[in-house]
């Protein structure tokens, strides 16, 4: 498939699904629940973090069962994440919360997001790999694609007002990299966008850099078009 034909196909598909109603039963709802709270001034730039770190976080497997447990977590959060974090008592058992992430997972990650807002205000200073070790919890993996970590970027950066949020200012759309899920990577060889098999963060680049060229200053608007494609093929 040539250039023009792809892109043509990737701008047709971004227009389409760059829309909310696409995303009603999706992760996002979580921290887009909290930011249109925030723009009434009823909750805080940390209550869109943390909500968008625990989603990002479950976001693996069927969008229901996302969703579903992500409200677990919030109801555990008293739908407060940032009250809650600071008060520093957190659920942690040895049971599930999403699949085979458990409470006491949940519990670390609090624990890392405590120590972090204790002495700064926002995420927005971490670089992936931070984010990864700093609040997640992770070995720094310079190879690694970190998918729920640019998608978290994705979610609080793009600033079209549409689906994403854009509460982050000081990190432009032109710098993030795409979210690098199984779809998104079935889409792109299927695409020939890239040939690589590895799903790590030389292919994500890659992928990344085709979408600049398609979507100038804004690349992960490709990701709302790659996961369309792979919708669009299950059909």
């Amino acid at each position: 498939m040539d250039y023009n034909t792809v892109a043509e196909r990737l701008r047709s598909l971004a227009m389409e699904y760059n829309s909310p109603d696409y995303f009603i039963t999706d992760p996002i709802s979580i921290p887009k629940h909290f930011f249109l709270l925030y723009k009434n001034k009823e909750a805080t730039l940390q209550d869109i973090e943390i909500s968008a770190v625990i989603a990002a976080h479950l976001a693996w497997g069927r969008r229901e069962m996302i969703v579903r447990d992500c409200r677990r977590a919030m109801d555990e959060m008293h739908w407060n994440p940032y009250s809650y974090i600071m008060k520093g008592v957190y659920r942690s058992e040895d049971r599930s919360l999403h699949r085979t992430i458990k409470w006491s997972e949940f519990a670390l990650i609090c624990e890392r997001l405590k120590d972090f807002y204790s002495k700064e205000e926002s995420l927005e200073s971490l670089t992936p790999d931070e984010i990864r070790e700093r609040i997640y919890g992770k070995k720094s993996d310079k190879n690694a694609a970190n998918k729920k970590i640019h998608m978290l970027r994705r979610w609080l950066v793009r600033n079209d007002n549409i689906v994403d949020l854009g509460i982050w200012k000081n990190i432009p759309a032109s710098g993030l990299i795409i979210p690098l899920d199984v779809h998104v990577h079935r889409s792109a060889l299927e695409l020939e966008i890239t040939k690589r098999k590895s799903a790590d963060i030389k292919t994500a680049v890659e992928i990344t850099d085709f979408l600049t060229k398609v979507f100038p200053d804004d690349p992960c608007l490709g990701d709302f078009a790659l996961f369309a494609y792979a919708a669009s093929q299950k059909k």
